[in-house]
């Protein structure tokens, strides 16, 4: 059980590594039922339902772990430059986490989208524009509390600047609990980018991805319900399995 999160990210990564055709059609194949060639199927253009599930782990998983990576390093450089500097700083940061908790990502997918065509970049953006604010919330506690600690009083003493003690000091505190924040936004990231590539805003067809493959599959709920449920199953579990690794190392960490 241990392992388990590890074993995940090895298969995440021999996923991406699969050389698997995803993308050719066979009209003649169409809504097959499990079988050696076709393990969970084929969908309504004749499609391998797993080598198109498997590709889409490049999209829907690696794609959401840089995008939870991006908004972990700007949100975390937010929160502990305005926490240390405090004031006016920390003030204005925190009046505009207030209004930006406030957004779905839904909607700012939605606005962007307005403002510029359907892809990859949308997602990144609509993401960026709030994923940030939970990790500039953390970031921001963090170094409050780490700011009042006698380390940090002694650097000041020697003449340590604002930028040392903050990157130096600080951060190397505070990283066990962001690292373990990352691992509970992942789910969210995916679930957003997943419901956004849902209402189309996520890479054109015929590119494989999750939320894509749920959009598709909907229209054969009945007729051919896998192509709903694989998809799903999979965002599902991804973001409970990394959910359920981030309480573990929240338990872990918090208790050393």
């Amino acid at each position: 059980m241990r392992r388990a999160p590890v074993l995940v990210v090895v298969l995440f990564v021999v996923a991406a590594l699969l050389p698997l055709d995803a993308l050719t059609t066979d009209l003649a194949d169409r809504f097959a039922g499990p079988s050696l060639a076709h393990p969970l199927g084929t969908d309504n253009l004749g499609r391998d339902v797993l080598a198109r599930l498997v590709v889409g782990t490049r999209l829907s998983v690696w794609f959401t772990l840089g995008a939870t990576l991006l908004c972990a390093v700007t949100g975390t450089l937010l929160g502990l430059l305005a926490g240390y500097a405090g004031g006016v700083a920390g003030q204005a940061l925190q009046r505009v986490l207030d209004v930006l908790v406030a957004i779905p990502t839904i909607i700012v997918g939605l606005v962007v989208a307005a403002v510029r065509e359907p892809g990859t970049g949308t997602l990144l953006i609509a993401v960026l524009l709030t994923g940030w604010t939970p990790f500039a919330r953390l970031a921001y506690q963090l170094t409050l509390r780490e700011r009042a600690r006698e380390y940090v009083e002694g650097a000041v003493a020697l003449g340590a600047g604002p930028g040392r003690i903050t990157l130096v000091h600080i951060l190397p505190n505070a990283i066990r609990p962001l690292a373990a924040h990352a691992c509970l936004r992942f789910a969210n990231v995916l679930l957003s980018l997943a419901g956004l590539s849902f209402l189309g805003l996520g890479a054109p067809p015929p590119t494989p991805e999750w939320g894509a493959m749920l959009a598709e599959g909907r229209q054969y709920l009945f007729a051919a319900p896998q192509l709903v449920l694989v998809p799903a199953v999979a965002v599902v579990g991804t973001a409970l399995l990394v959910t359920l690794l981030g309480r573990r190392l929240e338990r872990r960490w918090s208790g050393s």
